[in-house]
């Protein structure tokens, strides 16, 4: 609003200089960016997201099967162990040795971190593997997919709303620098006479 009124009160006053009128110009239009440009470059980031993720989620879907995995008995703590939904790394989980039948119905067996307080031998858990029957991450959720796909519009438009706030800080702040150096170039040409007879002051 302030930028409206602003191009409106400078359009006719007879003190407006250049650069007067050329921020109130520049307000408006990146008062107006960000209100009409911004959302829509969210909406877009959003949507653009929101369907690679549902192609992702759709294709992990397809090519991720849970199944159950018996424990062996427990591992050795340095072995290397895989999270139940196939992840890598070290887990507070306990780290049992444990055989389990693929979607393809051929067995594995390897070294995983279970769920269960105190694994013996013959219990199970649920494990997600790949089509080849190796332990693979949980397919991602649609509820956690479009809560990412949000994500990235907001942070879309909050980006393209801060980069056109500092396009117009920094065309503003060279705007003030113009003014101050035709001001001292007029302070240099007149200052040295200002207040003397004859001088035209």
């Amino acid at each position: 609003m302030r930028a409206i009124t602003g191009v409106w009160r400078w359009r006719h006053n007879p003190l407006r200089r250049r650069t007067d009128f050329a921020e109130a110009w520049l307000a408006l239009v990146a008062l107006v960016l960000m209100v009409f440009a911004a959302p829509a470059v969210g909406v877009l980031c959003g949507s653009l997201t929101d369907t690679s993720l549902r192609q992702a989620v759709t294709e992990q879907r397809r090519h991720r099967h849970v199944t159950s995995a018996v424990v062996v008995r427990r591992a050795e703590q340095h072995a290397p162990v895989s999270e139940p939904d196939g992840s890598m790394g070290r887990a507070i989980r306990t780290r049992v040795v444990a055989n389990w039948t693929a979607y393809d119905g051929s067995s594995h067996s390897g070294t995983l971190a279970s769920p269960l307080k105190a694994p013996a031998p013959g219990a199970t858990f649920r494990i997600w593997t790949d089509d080849r029957g190796r332990p693979a991450p949980r397919p991602m959720a649609l509820s956690a997919a479009d809560t990412h796909a949000v994500f990235s519009g907001i942070c879309a438009a909050a980006a393209a709303a801060g980069l056109v706030e500092g396009v117009r800080r920094l065309i503003v702040w060279r705007l003030i620098r113009r003014r101050y150096e035709r001001l001292d170039r007029a302070w240099a040409r007149y200052g040295p006479d200002w207040g003397r007879t004859g001088a035209g002051s």
